[in-house]
């Protein structure tokens, strides 16, 4: 197998072989239905261990690439119509909407620890009012904890910060527009379609087959904003599959139009955090949302969108009068628990409480 993988690569080798897996199955070097070596001969061949190898196939068997059979190993998965035993099986996130408790193993010491410090540091400020788009210490840190946790490249002049995803829906409809037709997930969580048409916009709903949205629906229809849930959409439990979000792409394409990506709990992954995100493929054309009211605590009702490069100009000159609902003081707070890595730590704990259970 001609794979390098580099012990000084500032990469971990499991991800080096799952990149480079990925990238020659997506090229067709493994085509769909190839039966890959097995992990022993893989791990013998590229001089790693049998689990680096077996932790590289297994995110790829997640993300819908490689599909694991019994007494056949790992059979490439990825391409033309899925069968309903390959798509990959999330653990249980129950509702969408974010706890009205905050969950047992909150690390309600650090929050603390971290409230005090941001009262000491910034001391009057936290009284000031925040900039239209969040302030700049939160949107760096998010950019940053983007870069770390799911390898997007963003800026911090992208990120708008607001008080959940519902102020969020609203903020897409009037920057994209009321007479715009927006195309959900069917069934899907019924706050984003309220959102949408409480804004004025008129919703299409796309029917889901086991791997996302029905192909031969999404191809006929002629919306103008498609919003989906790729990682977990509620309350169908239904995951994308990596062909299905290159489908989402090339329909987006295609059409010109922008794709809406509700990146609901892709943080609560059971192997890594890296989910290969719909706007890592399309950048210009996607506009990403995620929140940490579910990731985190409802207290904090704080969510953030990403806004395309193409469409940051428009946003200024339609929507740069609205002011930030959250305040600054807990905007300070969240930029030091994400800069302080105690976010990352939080979730992987949570993720391997998942996977025991």
């Amino acid at each position: 197998m001609n794979y390098i993988i580099r012990k000084h690569a500032g990469e971990s080798a499991y991800l080096q072989l799952y990149h480079q897996l990925r990238q020659d199955i997506i090229s067709g070097i493994w085509p769909r239905g190839a039966k890959l070596p097995s992990k022993r001969v893989m791990a013998e061949e590229l001089g790693l261990s049998v689990i680096t190898v077996e932790h590289a196939l297994s995110l790829l068997c997640d993300e819908g690439y490689l599909e694991s059979k019994p007494r056949s190993g790992m059979i490439v998965s990825f391409g033309g119509t899925v069968s309903p035993a390959s798509v990959p099986k999330r653990p249980s996130l129950e509702d969408m909407r974010a706890s009205r408790t905050a969950p047992d193993d909150f690390p309600f010491s650090l929050l603390a620890k971290t409230m005090r410090h941001v009262l000491s540091e910034y001391d009057r400020q936290i009284l000031s009012s925040s900039p239209s788009s969040g302030c700049e210490e939160l949107r760096s840190a998010i950019a940053s904890w983007l870069g770390r946790s799911h390898a997007m490249n963003v800026s911090p002049g992208q990120i708008i910060i607001g008080s959940g995803s519902e102020y969020l829906y609203g903020l897409i409809v009037q920057l994209l527009g009321r007479e715009k037709l927006y195309a959900l997930e069917n069934p899907s969580y019924e706050t984003i379609r309220r959102a949408y048409e409480a804004n004025g916009a008129q919703c299409a709903m796309l029917p889901m087959g086991e791997d996302g949205i029905d192909s031969s629906l999404l191809e006929a229809c002629r919306a103008d904003v498609l919003h989906v849930t790729p990682y977990h959409s509620y309350p169908s439990g239904v995951t994308a599959t990596a062909a299905k979000r290159r489908e989402y792409v090339a329909w987006a394409k295609r059409n010109s139009t922008v794709i809406v990506e509700d990146d609901y709990a892709s943080e609560f992954a059971p192997l890594t955090s890296r989910i290969e995100t719909v706007a890592s493929l399309l950048p210009e054309q996607v506009i990403y949302l995620n929140t940490f009211s579910k990731l985190l605590a409802s207290s904090f009702r704080t969510a953030f969108m990403v806004l395309p490069e193409p469409l940051l100009a428009e946003y200024r000159q339609k929507l740069d009068y609205t002011s930030c609902p959250v305040p600054v003081y807990n905007q300070l707070v969240l930029a030091e628990f994400l800069n302080e890595g105690h976010l990352e730590r939080y979730t992987s704990r949570k993720r391997r409480k998942m996977q025991k259970k």
